[in-house]
């Protein structure tokens, strides 16, 4: 098992947010950041060019993890740093 879902307390957009872990006795800091894609206006095809331009064009430092579920005018997005499991 790779992956643990964790339920957080609902974030404002934009932010990040940071979870300190043990793994086998080590503690390690794994950060997240969710953003709100804006696409309010455009039709289907735009929504998916926009969608894969912001995730190509997006900071090589973060990996995307999940798109979430579209809402009306935005879809939510989540990255993971690839350095984020830094040991402390």
């Amino acid at each position: 098992m790779r992956e643990i879902v964790i339920l957080i307390p609902e974030i404002d957009v934009e932010q990040n947010v940071e979870i300190d872990v043990r793994i086998n006795g080590r503690k390690k800091t794994l950060k997240y950041r969710v953003e709100l894609i804006d696409w309010e206006g455009n039709n289907q095809e735009d929504r998916v060019t926009i969608l894969k331009h912001k995730i190509k064009d997006y900071d090589k430092d973060w990996e995307l993890v999940e798109i979430g579920a579209p809402l009306k005018t935005e879809i939510p997005i989540m990255f993971r740093k690839k350095n984020g499991n830094e040991s402390i």
